[in-house]
């Protein structure tokens, strides 16, 4: 039995036993948990079954290139030893994703030949779709700002 007797029929003694069902189901239920919230971990993200649309488009892939002030040229988050490896890298680029687009983000003060020699580089590269990227301002900056 679940108690303890003291051998002379009276059941009004000490339960001795610990009852282990309620810890069996809090380990269970916490087991649940922990593979559940594992497989979301793993996953990085809830697996969907997202809407479909005539007018969707594909995730598009972007080579972004990055000229700074100090001439350091980043193309794509890693940093390339001079302006001539983007036509490499880009011709790359190109043969994996044929509808590439490119974006030139350059600092204020970087030469205008510099960003027209990189221009120059992708479309010899055959990238076509290639835009500029800006910090977009509000009407009142741009009325405030000195023409020059």
């Amino acid at each position: 039995m679940a108690g303890a007797s003291n051998g002379n029929g009276d059941d009004d003694g000490i339960i001795s036993a610990i009852n282990v069902t309620p810890l069996v189901d809090v380990i269970l239920v916490l087991l649940i948990i922990f593979m559940v919230t594992a497989r979301i971990i793993v996953s990085q993200g809830m697996p969907m079954d997202l809407p479909k649309a005539a007018s969707g488009r594909e995730i598009q892939t972007v080579f972004s290139v990055e000229l700074t002030v100090d001439g350091k040229t980043v193309v794509d988050s890693e940093r390339v030893p001079n302006d001539e490896a983007v036509s490499r890298l880009a011709r790359a680029a190109k043969e994996k994703v044929p509808d590439l687009r490119a974006v030139i983000r350059a600092d204020n003060k970087v030469e205008h030949g510099r960003v027209i020699h990189v221009l120059d580089l992708l479309k010899r590269a055959g990238v076509d779709k290639i835009a500029f990227a800006v910090t977009p301002t509000t009407d009142s900056e741009v009325d405030r700002e000195p023409a020059k």
